[in-house]
């Protein structure tokens, strides 16, 4: 059987498991959740996953894990041929770690935050605060990247997975700027090198349709 993924293009913690799903030649049945119709709250879904937020991955032995982070980390162990997207090693691992943990507290947030009131709730602009704590985001990754070429290292793991549709989808928000951010730049460039970022940008389209359709600029 096929895992299923529970998901919404759009969202950037769902195209991070995309991302992940493929490098690790992981099929998924990918259920799409219309949030506006409110899918994610119905009983059924409820019951799988309390926290009614996608992406929530059932797995062919019944197995369900939900947050992006969780599903990439046991998709990889399981998954993975061998352990270089997300290291057996004690102090890569604690890297790619904190690595998620930015994303969760900072980078996702960050998207959402701005995201959220404008989709959702029809704010019209974005708050001058907002802008700066993004413009913090940034100056936190280009510092992650002085010495790495990815995110947690040389080499790209789960943690670029998780950060790239934040990142991506943030920049849409709040541009990056050339001059201050070289290297985040570099990075995502890096990001759509890969064959198959295209998985990312379909949903960040999408995302991109959803703030253009409501936000005034």
């Amino acid at each position: 059987m096929t895992p299923k993924l529970y998901c919404l293009d759009a969202s950037p913690p769902v195209r991070s498991v995309y991302l992940a799903a493929a490098a690790l030649n992981v099929k998924l049945e990918c259920i799409q959740v219309n949030l506006m119709a409110q899918e994610h709250l119905t009983p059924e879904f409820l019951k799988m996953n309390p926290q009614h937020t996608v992406p929530t991955l059932v797995d062919d032995d019944g197995t369900c894990v939900w947050d992006s982070h969780a599903i990439n980390a046991y998709l990889t162990m399981k998954y993975g041929k061998d352990d270089s997207l997300y290291p057996k090693d004690l102090i890569k691992r604690a890297i790619i770690d904190q690595r998620l943990h930015f994303d969760s507290g900072l980078a996702f947030l960050g998207v959402r935050n701005i995201a959220e009131p404008i989709i959702f709730f029809g704010s019209k602009t974005i708050p001058n605060d907002l802008i700066e704590k993004s413009i913090k985001i940034y100056e936190f990754l280009e510092t992650f990247l002085s010495d790495n070429l990815w995110m947690a290292g040389e080499n790209l793991t789960i943690a670029d997975f998780s950060l790239i549709p934040s990142i991506t989808s943030l920049n849409y928000l709040v541009p990056i700027e050339d001059e201050k951010f070289p290297k985040l730049l570099g990075w995502i460039k890096r990001a759509e090198e890969l064959p198959y970022y295209h998985l990312n940008q379909k949903g960040l389209d999408d995302f991109k349709n959803l703030i253009d359709a409501n936000l005034t600029r």
